[in-house]
């Protein structure tokens, strides 16, 4: 469980630094783009890989610091022995079937863009798509790592209370 924590930990950190890389490409792009009339089809591709990236590998961080998307309205009322059981319920019906669903699915994506050598469509846009593909099924192995451990904690402390 330590080694899924701290992977998942480090995960987070390396996306919070690849947003910072993307916040800087924005702003030469956009100030190349309207100051200097200049534009790079390959750096506005990086751009959505980029935040492709970060969107898949802070899911599973965001579940991890338990910061992702409830309704809170309902949720802040509950007591903490039926809030361990909703995450707990979430978790194993809901986060899990779908990441397995993820993978599943996406490891025959992933085989086909890398059997194909997907590149972009574009003129000047990058090679090896395949590779931004690749991170889909890893991410939610990732998150499915994190709900696994998320509904032992929730059903440790629903027994606890």
């Amino acid at each position: 469980m330590r080694f899924i924590d701290k992977t998942i930990k480090y995960l987070g950190y390396f996306t919070a630094f690849i947003l910072a890389i993307l916040v800087l490409l924005v702003v030469y792009d956009a100030t190349a783009r309207y100051l200097f009339s200049e534009g790079s089809t390959a750096l506005q591709e990086l751009e959505w890989h980029l935040f492709d990236l970060i969107i898949l590998f802070a899911i599973a961080y965001t579940l991890r610091e338990n910061a992702h998307v409830r309704v809170d309205i309902f949720y802040a009322s509950f007591s903490d022995k039926k809030k361990a059981l909703v995450n707990m319920i979430s978790s194993l019906f809901f986060i899990l079937p779908f990441s397995f669903l993820i993978i599943y699915i996406g490891i025959d994506f992933v085989s086909l863009s890398f059997v194909q050598n997907e590149c972009s469509s574009n003129p000047g846009g990058l090679e090896y798509r395949f590779l931004v593909k690749s991170l889909m099924p890893l991410s939610f192995l990732f998150l499915s790592l994190q709900a696994a451990k998320d509904a032992k904690n929730n059903f440790d402390m629903w027994r606890a209370l």
